[in-house]
């Protein structure tokens, strides 16, 4: 085969990858979860719309006062997803997944939302962790209070990720004898599947304190795929 030939192959080729990769970019585009101006597409828990408690702010989702946990109006498989937050000095929120009914009650996986003070804790319930069950590892880095944190989950299959400020603070396999055991020492070992669940809403916690979340968006994730960057 002549060298002009073999170009046409080669072009062909990269030509084909490219726009696989473009069609596949179109499948699993990232979704706002929030448009930055009404709380549409969040539900209270009995389905109704937010009209207490949660407002606009600034381009933020800001728990305000008493209104109790809100949910997306969508349910989510394997996903990226992607949020800002800031919270008071005290206070506590946080941002569940797979969130769905256990025998009644609306439960679901934790990625913790709280002023963990002075200390830089790394707890099972401090910032990041995936609440009650894993405690971020080293590589967290909590900025003060006041300032907005970038935070990331990815769950595909029955491994989860919990990411704060750039770093990859959690990473565990729902399949895995550590999660059974992590699961055992919970408060959801009396839950049969737990985190096992493959679809579930996203819901933003009202714990009580002053928070605020930004730039909420999604990305939903082939089950086959290899990297979520």
């Amino acid at each position: 085969m002549g060298f002009r030939g073999m170009f046409s192959i080669v072009v062909l080729v990269i030509g084909g990858a490219l726009l696989a990769g473009a069609f596949g970019e179109r499948r699993a585009e990232r979704v706002a979860l929030f448009d930055g101006k009404t709380l549409e597409g969040w539900t209270t828990l009995d389905g109704k719309p937010v009209t207490r408690g949660w407002e606009v702010v600034d381009g933020t989702i800001h728990r305000a006062s008493r209104g109790g946990d809100i949910i997306t109006t969508g349910e989510f498989g394997d996903f990226d997803l992607r949020f800002e937050w800031k919270i008071a000095r005290g206070a506590n929120s946080g941002l569940k997944y797979k969130f769905t009914r256990f025998d009644g009650r609306w439960l679901g996986c934790e990625y913790q939302v709280i002023d963990d003070g002075k200390e830089g804790k790394r707890t099972k319930g401090s910032a990041g962790a995936l609440y009650d069950i894993c405690e971020p590892n080293e590589k967290k880095r909590l900025r003060p209070v006041g300032e907005f944190n970038t935070s990331r989950v990815i769950v595909r299959g029955s491994r989860i990720e919990h990411w704060l400020n750039g770093e990859k603070i959690i990473d565990i396999d729902t399949s895995s004898p550590e999660w059974s055991e992590r699961i055992a020492r919970s408060k959801f070992g009396k839950v049969d599947g737990f985190g096992k669940n493959p679809r579930g809403r996203i819901m933003l916690q009202d714990h009580g304190g002053e928070v605020w979340f930004r730039r909420l968006t999604v990305r939903r994730l082939e089950r086959s795929a290899k990297s979520a960057d």
